[in-house]
């Protein structure tokens, strides 16, 4: 058959009335989608006259909370979590309440199928949320025998449900686990065997989350309560889901974790006004390190008015997500001409979530420092006034060091222009890794 691609296109006429119109409701029904998912991004460039840890009423009510006295904050690392976990799980006595991201079959996914479904054979309340695409890798078998021995177990956006249209992007990237209503985990730590053992490509990936007991629990209870209740429907009233807690420990801390319809979410509003605090120095340790121009703008302001701020990522071999690595570099030319210091970690993936501010405050949980985690995700961060812990973290922030290669500005003047234009292509995307 022969044809002309310029008569084809000659031909094909003006837009009727119907074309019109169809072009005009997929218009609106695009820009309503937009508007149902996005939010205001924040930009706060300020340095408040008072230290972090004597505005903790400020950064939490900002943040759409407020701080609790009386907590308790202990660090696990690594395998080290897992552990805890089984601990944690074992020693309940009326529920748990388990959250995550990322789960897939293997010894890690059947060292916790099998604690949580000890729990519910034992006639405990099991709740159990994992993100839909995070779980995708648990095979139907695996969540059939949750559910068998009594957990209910449910899956956060669902593709084929058509409530969820226009919100698939919208993923459930928060990792918690609470027993009780008394004690919570949060943190990095996703259940996968890379976490628990050395895998073929790389050694076992490096994470701490904290142990926490206080009134504080209470807060992160209710973060659970938020995407539950948005997935099913369910209220909770009884006071063994939210009894009273009293004081464990001296640590005052918060919780953010809301992202209200209209606003920046309470996560990044969090961490940019922690920088914005910052006297002294500031130490950040996180796996996808990949700020918008606000957020290297808030970075360098603290660094030009004399805060130390020195920033530890996986180096390019060390990452699971080279393309979320090579977007994220293309604002390292800016933050070391501010005066920022950035340092690549090069054994593993270095997957921890850590924000540490003059020695005093430190905030940890699950969120990236990028603008999927800051404006899409749900995410949670709690954060904590207690120099012992924060000081802890910055221990081991100074060991890291010594397996770490600084990046510095002769790095990047040395970059080839295929791999400046890589970089610069990739962040295009930086909304969306």
């Amino acid at each position: 058959m022969n044809w002309n691609p310029v008569h084809l296109v000659l031909n094909i006429g003006p837009l009727d009335a119907l074309d019109v119109v169809l072009l005009l409701v997929i218009s609106v029904l695009v820009f309503m989608i937009w508007r149902l998912v996005g939010h205001k991004e924040c930009h706060y460039t300020d340095s408040p006259g008072h230290r972090i840890d004597g505005s903790l009423d400020a950064l939490a009510g900002s943040t759409h909370g407020h701080p609790t006295e009386g907590n308790s904050i202990r660090l696990v690392s690594n395998a080290e979590y897992f552990e805890e976990v089984e601990r944690a799980i074992s020693s309940a006595r009326k529920s748990v309440h388990f959250e995550t991201f990322l789960w897939e079959d293997g010894e890690t996914g059947s060292m916790v199928s099998e604690a949580l479904m000890a729990a519910a054979r034992r006639g405990l309340k099991v709740r159990v949320m994992g993100d839909a695409s995070g779980t995708r890798k648990l095979c139907a078998r695996s969540t059939a025998n949750l559910r068998d021995a009594g957990c209910e177990v449910h899956r956060f956006h669902r593709i084929w449900k058509p409530m969820n249209f226009g919100r698939i992007n919208i993923r459930d990237h928060r990792k918690i686990l609470v027993i009780d209503g008394k004690l919570a985990i949060v943190g990095g730590h996703c259940i996968t065997d890379q976490w628990l053992k050395d895998g073929p490509k790389l050694p076992r990936y490096r994470d701490i989350s904290a142990v926490i007991t206080g009134p504080v629990v209470a807060h992160i209870q209710s973060c659970f309560f938020e995407g539950w209740t948005e997935i099913t429907g369910e209220l909770f009233t009884d006071d063994a889901t939210f009894p009273k807690l009293r004081p464990t420990g001296d640590s005052p801390a918060h919780v953010a974790f809301l992202k209200p319809d209209g606003c920046p979410s309470s996560v990044q509003v969090l961490h940019h006004l922690a920088i914005g605090y910052a006297k002294e120095r500031i130490r950040i340790q996180n796996p996808y390190f990949l700020p918008d121009p606000s957020g290297v703008e808030s970075l360098v302001n603290a660094a030009q008015r004399g805060v130390d701020v020195q920033i530890m990522i996986p180096a390019l071999t060390a990452t699971d997500s080279p393309l979320i690595a090579r977007a994220g570099r293309y604002q390292f030319k800016r933050l070391l001409e501010g005066g920022v210091r950035l340092f690549e970690y090069q054994p593993t993936l270095l997957h921890q979530k850590i924000l540490v501010v003059d020695g005093v405050w430190f905030g940890i949980g699950s969120s990236n420092f990028d603008d999927r985690s800051f404006e899409i995700n749900k995410e949670i961060t709690v954060g904590v006034a207690d120099p012992a812990v924060a000081g802890q973290l910055e221990q081991i922030f100074e060991e890291d060091l010594a397996e770490c290669r600084e990046v510095t500005a002769a790095d990047m003047q040395r970059r080839s222009v295929k791999d400046r234009l890589l970089d610069r292509f990739m962040y295009l995307f930086n909304e969306q890794f």
